[in-house]
């Protein structure tokens, strides 16, 4: 796919500048939501699954100036946008962007054990609902071939011994993610992000998982991202934009 034209868009409060299509697939708040869950300390290494224009990666990268991330993503066009972002961003360095498939990885990323894995996969399962019309937003949106127990099974083998996998999911998926961390010693934390109030169903959920800390599953209170006004609550617009 060749991109007509993108635009130019700012998170964090400016200290991120990304480069997204005009049309077709724009990232939303998941993203920069997922970059502040990772538990990243200075000079870990964190792969990014899916990782689309690089929002998460590159917010993660200027969160964390001594941390190094590589994102695996299958549209060229999307790579290309996202290496532009680094360069414009001056993370070069820091941050680096790899072809491919979830199912069929680079050696580079094979080859390689990360600190952490990190990602935001589709929301739809293959063959439900009705697929946006427009290409790349629909394998944004609805799995492909990789469905997303391939997503947590090349996380789960990409992890050092003690690593962590952070996934930002749609609610009513929760229990796929979290089966797939039974029978082992995952640590897991589901974090729910609340519309507005906790009596209505989260929408959306973070699912954090740590290799090595002993069996256990752990439901977190969760953030709560709009007030009675509608406008983002004050623990929600600190995360966004600080």
């Amino acid at each position: 796919m060749i991109l007509e034209s993108w635009t130019e868009d700012k998170l964090l409060n400016g200290l991120v500048t990304v480069l997204q299509p005009r049309h077709g697939y724009r990232a939303a708040i998941d993203p920069v939501l997922l970059a502040a869950a990772v538990p990243a300390r200075s000079n870990e290494t964190i792969l990014e699954l899916g990782s689309g224009t690089g929002v998460a990666s590159l917010c993660l990268a200027a969160r964390l100036p001594e941390v190094h991330v590589t994102g695996l993503e299958l549209q060229q066009s999307l790579i290309y946008l996202a290496q532009k972002s680094t360069v414009h961003n001056g993370l070069g360095t820091r941050v680096s962007f790899e072809l491919g498939d979830i199912l069929t990885p680079p050696n580079s990323v094979q080859r390689s054990k990360f600190d952490h894995v990190m990602a935001n996969p589709p929301y739809m399962a293959k063959g439900s609902g009705f697929p946006p019309s427009d290409q790349q937003k629909a394998w944004a949106h609805v799995e492909g071939d990789a469905v997303l127990s391939d997503w947590i099974a090349l996380a789960k083998t990409s992890i050092k011994s003690g690593g962590t996998i952070t996934f930002i999911q749609r609610a009513d998926r929760e229990k796929e993610i979290t089966s797939a961390f039974s029978g082992g010693a995952w640590h897991v934390i589901i974090y729910p992000l609340w519309p507005n109030n906790r009596a209505a169903n989260a929408k959306r959920v973070i699912v954090h998982a740590r290799n090595g800390d002993g069996a256990a599953t752990v439901r977190a209170s969760g953030l709560m991202l709009h007030g009675p006004s509608g406008r983002y609550t004050k623990e929600a617009d600190a995360i966004l934009r600080e």
